[in-house]
């Protein structure tokens, strides 16, 4: 089997620092190509895999603000669009963008969806429902006017973290400081528990 993961072009997959998507990306083609599964990566060309890579960018457009995102969106989306009869299935990470070629390829096209930037997306995801084969990332990150294949979880690499059987007494969130995310909610807990509260993200 021949499996095409489209990673985001913001960042390097897997990222230096933040890149949320990125991430989920690069742990699902390295655990698939881990199970001895042929992978192409699209994505930035300094990012890393033990598969295949496939680029049209050298550097992410949060990384190299020199390019025009939208130009390089296009660039990289169409680019593997154009090899899809090559793969077997596509996992787009790509959120909605793609979904507008699922109409116009073969090859089955499965997408995860990280989330809803905004309502205004959802008239895409909608309009592709039957051929975009969704997956959520949690069943309350669903939306009622949409079908799912199934909810997997995102999963992380334990060997990027030493454990401590020692913890300090603090709470920490990390992730991007968004009402969406939760921050608010970390901070009431931490008033409730009189807890101390790292918060550690971009904004």
């Amino acid at each position: 089997m021949k499996i095409a993961v489209l990673a985001p072009v913001a960042w390097r997959t897997p990222p230096r620092h933040y890149g949320p998507w990125e991430q989920m990306a690069s742990n699902l083609t390295e655990g698939l190509i881990d199970n001895g599964i042929e992978v192409t990566l699209f994505a930035t060309g300094d990012s890393i895999t033990a598969g295949l890579l496939d680029s049209v960018i050298e550097k992410g457009y949060e990384e190299d603000k020199h390019q025009d995102a939208k130009v390089v969106e296009c660039l990289h989306i169409s680019n593997l669009m154009e090899k899809s009869a090559n793969f077997d299935i596509i996992h787009n990470h790509y959120d909605f963008l793609p979904l507008s070629y699922s109409g116009l390829i073969k090859t089955p096209l499965i997408t995860t969806i990280h989330g809803f930037s905004s309502e205004k997306i959802l008239k895409v995801y909608q309009k592709y429902n039957n051929l975009g084969n969704y997956v959520s990332i949690s069943n309350a990150n669903r939306h009622s006017s949409l079908d799912y294949l199934a909810t997997v979880y995102n999963g992380l690499n334990p060997e990027g973290f030493d454990f401590n059987d020692e913890p300090s007494d603090y709470l920490l969130f990390f992730g991007r400081i968004h009402p969406d995310k939760g921050t608010a909610e970390a901070i009431q807990i931490a008033i409730k528990s009189k807890k101390k509260l790292i918060i550690a993200g971009i904004v």
